[in-house]
């Protein structure tokens, strides 16, 4: 798409987040109904796992009716974070589409500050959760703020990121804190090579490989700051496990569980970010071709010809958001953006012709029937701003 329209887009989406000062419903917020805290259901797991999946599968957003706020995510605002750190390099480089750099440093000083008051609290290291109660199938409650590997490397990930744009130490300590986290706290479930990172501290959530890839991917970006042995042997032992998960072409199922035998695109993304993390990081390149591999299978198998995305290998809908957001991540990420232009100006283009409203913001999923367009702020909106900022930095690099 050309760029008068692109920044059209971009800025809508920019002004919308902006107008909501950063604050979100989001799919999985349904426990935070003060209607439902009311009552006697939020003790019982069958009815908080029924309640978080009518508000998630609804295309109708119950959540003023039913008394859900819009609060702050810390994974959404570490995705903000990075996304104006993108958005500072292009000012720096006399690009002012979107903001002056004392503007955009002002706006990541502001940003990066809330995601340290957003710290979940008692734990190794700097580490964060969601701002709400997750019931995870019937057996596994996370309370709100448990933290988690993926927002903790979200949100420590943002902060290096903005350390770099601004200089300021206290967000490389934060995030270098972190690597505390994920070596103290995260259990870890023995493979034959190496061994899978837990998705929090809690037990028995300790079978998905993008999980335990987000892990070695903080210590890897760690490592880089501070080269601490035991960080880079740490993602090492992940990196082992999740190689051995890999199939023969090049793909990965969601996690170990007999229901997580699924393939999907954007988590696929997230083990290719993590697989490169490391190999950036710490220097090792004994598993490039996995990457490579890795990255054929995806790029593939997941997109159509015209730029539409699909959500499985095998199927289309429902389409995500995530689905064609995270192709602009992994394309910056894996440095392929320059043989990868024409299919990323055509998932961009058919994104913003079918996914973003009039009012700025991306839709939720699109299904075969009736879709889902509430405006959510960590999944859709946040993610989307994250990804375009790393397409508009890779159009103004080739451009």
């Amino acid at each position: 798409m050309d760029n008068r329209d692109l920044h059209h887009s971009f800025n809508s989406l920019k002004s919308y987040i902006e107008s909501q000062n950063f604050k979100g419903w989001d799919p999985y917020d349904g426990l935070n109904s003060k209607i439902f805290q009311a009552t006697p259901l939020k003790n019982w797991d069958l009815a908080r796992l029924a309640w978080i999946q009518a508000f998630k599968r609804n295309p109708v957003n119950l959540r003023k009716i039913l008394l859900v706020p819009k609060e702050y995510n810390a994974k959404g605002i570490g995705l903000l974070l990075t996304g104006y750190c993108n958005l500072a390099r292009l000012a720096k480089k006399g690009d002012h589409s979107f903001g002056t750099v004392e503007e955009l440093i002002w706006r990541i000083n502001k940003l990066a500050d809330l995601l340290i008051a957003l710290q979940s609290k008692g734990y190794s290291g700097a580490c964060w959760g969601y701002n709400f109660d997750w019931q995870a199938r019937r057996l596994f409650l996370f309370p709100k703020n448990t933290p988690t590997v993926v927002a903790t490397t979200f949100a420590a990930s943002a902060l290096l990121e903005a350390h770099e744009i601004t200089g300021n130490r206290i967000y490389l300590e934060t995030a270098l804190s972190s690597a505390q986290y994920v070596l103290k706290d995260l259990s870890r479930t023995p493979k034959e090579n190496g061994f899978l990172f837990s998705y929090s501290p809690l037990e028995g959530n300790n079978t998905v490989y993008n999980a335990s890839l987000l892990g070695s991917r903080l210590l890897s970006l760690c490592y880089r700051y501070d080269p601490q042995p035991e960080y880079a042997e740490a993602a090492l032992g992940s990196v082992k496990a999740c190689i051995d998960a890999q199939n023969k072409d090049g793909s990965w199922v969601y996690g170990e569980l007999p229901v997580q035998k699924w393939i999907d695109s954007f988590h696929t993304g997230y083990n290719l970010d993590g697989l490169i993390a490391y190999q950036n990081g710490t220097g090792d390149t004994q598993f490039s071709d996995n990457i490579e591999k890795g990255f054929n299978y995806y790029i593939r198998n997941f997109f159509e010809a015209d730029g539409m995305p699909k959500y499985y290998h095998n199927r289309t809908y429902p389409i995500d958001i995530h689905c064609p957001a995270q192709l602009f991540v992994s394309l910056h990420r894996l440095d392929k953006f320059s043989g990868y232009n024409e299919l990323a100006d055509k998932v961009m283009r058919w994104t913003v012709e079918n996914m973003q409203d009039k009012k700025g913001y991306f839709y939720y999923q699109l299904k075969k029937g009736i879709s889902s367009k509430i405006p959510y702020m960590r999944w859709s909106n946040a993610f989307m701003f994250y990804a375009m900022s790393f397409y508009l930095l890779n159009k103004s690099n080739n451009g």
